[in-house]
């Protein structure tokens, strides 16, 4: 035992000296490089072998007919350095081909460059362009830009600007996105030269150009600090600092002598303590570190096994561009925050940035796992996602409405409801298609256990969608019961085979559980307990619409104005009956549900009274907590008969 924690601790060591080394190796960078045809490059140029040294890279490979710079992602060809001013003339060989045959994926390129304290980066002769996709309201487009050219040539967005004059070269408009209308965003592309002797073109095309020139100005806090050989750099918060070389370099040798010093004395100490106590605090320090690498090594794994299917794998620097700097916040939760993001192709996306200590990782491998898998209509898409170092973060196609849960709880006036009964008719079945596909349609059967309203998403036309697969777990179609080391899901919407053992394995008919109990809460608009009665007279909603079924009296529920539409009720009321049998073999899968839906009412047989069971209030108020196989936070409302808690 000692001699392990001997070696852990030796490879920890080693692995300072390491990092150490490599700070000093990252501080080297030169004032100044040779980069060919060029001449001579500084600061914020960086050469290719060192990006740590500047903003934006050279590629100055004489084997080029034209050195390379890549900045923010994109590559272009450096044609001249200018010689008097900071400036350097680029190209764009893709916009060049695209310009050459007109075509609109012209207007997917756009000048973007680093947003820091250090350094301010200019473009001369270019234009602003505003790119509206075919989906805005043509209302409000056209009273924002009443005064604006138009071109509406291109399929799926129409673009906005103002023609230049010859006396204005640079032709770009200041603009806040915020006031933007909705589904309209900014590109920015190089102006061609226009002599004043000839008119000013009509053509929009005859307008761009695929080259332009660079400038830059460098603030006086950086210029000061690269005189002093330091490096100009930034924070968290945007902020400048200067990192000094030589400070870090000077005090080098003194870090390694103490942290060597300190090292071998925690290992003596460590070895001390570990052979009378194993749960120390460096030994879990050591599991979360292991959990880590872990979780990138499958991160890894699965973008190799996946290849070309794997979601766009993004960086946290495309994050904050992506988000406007979490500019928009649509929610939070748990997990962490959500925000609305534009992509460079104008479409809209949620972004969904975790919580830096989230766990141990298996949520967000299982969401990417999960959705990777998936295309359907009532899937939520996953576009892409980030895993960088500690950051997280998933990208999702943005659904304008929001989700279900803000549609059938909030208050409503008397006999109107948010959503009519055609509308929450068409979602549970919609839903209903979304796990049919996800039991028996995809060739990996994904079960999703946290099937609530609040991972329904909606889109403008009130699609559902169904999301958050953090909890969900694949198996082949074969298989019918899958292993659990603990419960997962949410209370209140928890099967009750996922807490007990006695009732059999857990299957793809816990989602099935889940599903009837939120539609369920469709019906009634509310939770299934009424929280709104005395205690001694609670009403567990379910027993209610059990009874009335079967007595075959009037539903009187909100909202139905006529006979199509409580048999919409009464059809959604049935299937879920059937879907919360207490027996996971009593439950129809949802192929099932389906076709009890789209069926005739007439033809519905009334399922068996179930162990239906009346949870207390406290166990109501905390029926939005969630728990999975890290929190064994078992929930106590379980069926009247006996049983064998998961823990």
């Amino acid at each position: 035992m000692a001699a392990a924690c001997f070696s852990a601790m030796f490879f920890m060591f080693h692995l300072l000296i390491f990092n150490l080394v490599k700070v000093e190796s990252k501080l080297s960078c030169p004032k100044e490089f040779n980069c060919g045809r060029l001449g001579t490059m500084s600061y914020p140029f960086s050469e290719f072998n060192k990006p740590y040294c500047g903003l934006s890279k050279i590629d100055c490979n004489t084997t080029f007919q034209y050195p390379k710079v890549e900045i923010e992602g994109v590559t272009y060809n450096a044609y001249k350095k200018w010689l008097w001013v900071n400036g350097i003339d680029l190209s764009d060989s893709i916009l060049e081909s695209y310009l050459a045959n007109r075509s609109c994926k012209s207007f997917e390129r756009n000048l973007s460059f680093p947003d820091t304290p250090s350094i301010t980066f200019g473009v001369f002769d270019n234009i602003t362009l505003f790119k509206c996709m075919n989906g805005s309201t043509n209302e409000e487009i056209g009273g924002y830009f009443q005064r604006y050219e138009k071109y509406l040539n291109c399929d799926g967005f129409n673009l906005y600007y103002h023609k230049p004059r010859i006396d204005h070269r640079n032709y770009s408009i200041p603009v806040d996105e915020d006031d933007l209308p909705a589904n309209c965003s900014i590109i920015r592309l190089p102006l061609k030269y226009i002599s004043p002797s000839v008119p000013v073109p009509h053509d929009l095309f005859e307008l761009l150009s695929s080259n332009f020139t660079l400038d830059w100005e460098v603030s006086k806090d950086c210029s000061t600090c690269i005189h002093r050989e330091g490096q100009c750099q930034s924070d968290s918060k945007n902020d400048f600092f200067c990192s000094k070389a030589k400070a870090a370099k000077r005090y080098l040798g003194l870090i390694l002598g103490i942290g060597s010093f300190a090292v071998f004395t925690c290992i003596g100490i460590v070895i001390l303590l570990f052979c009378f106590r194993e749960k120390i605090l460096w030994y879990k320090c050591l599991r979360f570190w292991e959990s880590n690498a872990q979780d990138h090594q499958r991160v890894e794994e699965f973008l190799k096994n996946y290849g070309s299917y794997a979601p766009n794998r993004y960086n946290y620097t495309d994050i904050k561009r992506i988000t406007g700097r979490f500019r928009n916040k649509l929610g939070q939760g748990g997990f962490g925050n959500v925000y609305r993001g534009s992509l460079r192709d104008g479409s809209q996306v949620a972004v969904k940035v975790l919580n830096e200590l989230n766990g141990s990782g298996e949520d967000f491998i299982n969401e990417v796992a999960s959705c990777s898998r998936t295309s359907h209509v009532n899937i939520v898409r996953l576009v892409g996602f980030c895993f960088e170092g500690h950051k997280r973060a998933l990208i999702y196609e943005f659904m304008p409405n929001g989700s279900l849960e803000k549609f059938i709880y909030e208050e409503r006036s008397d006999g109107v409801r948010q959503l009519g009964w055609p509308i929450l008719y068409e979602i549970s079945l919609g839903i209903a298609r979304g796990l049919e596909y996800l039991h028996r349609g995809c060739n990996t059967r994904i079960l999703h256990f946290d099937i609530k309203p609040h991972n329904i998403l909606l889109d403008e036309d009130f699609c559902p969608k169904i999301s958050d697969f953090g909890l969900a777990k694949l198996c082949i179609k074969k298989e019918s019961i899958v292993s659990m080391l603990g419960p997962r899901g949410t209370i209140g919407y928890i099967a009750p085979e996922v807490v007990c053992r006695n009732l059999g394995g857990v299957s793809h008919k816990s989602d099935v559980y889940s599903y009837g109990m939120m539609v369920l809460e469709m019906v009634g608009g509310r939770k299934n307990v009424d929280v709104g009665v005395d205690r001694r007279s609670e009403i567990y909603f379910p027993h209610w619409l059990y009874r009335r079924i079967e007595l075959d009296e009037e539903l009187q529920l909100i909202g139905i104005m006529n006979k199509e539409e409580n048999e919409c009720a009464r059809k959604m009321v049935i299937a879920s009956l059937w879907c919360i049998q207490t027996d996971p073999a009593n439950r129809p899968s949802m192929s099932k549900v389906v076709e009890m839906l789209e069926g005739k009412l007439d033809s519905l047989q009334m399922p068996p009274k179930p162990y239906l069971y009346s949870p207390s209030r406290s166990e109501v108020d905390s029926s939005n907590n969630r728990t999975d196989n890290n929190n064994n936070n078992v929930p106590s409302i379980v069926p009247q008969v006996g049983c064998d808690f998961i823990s």
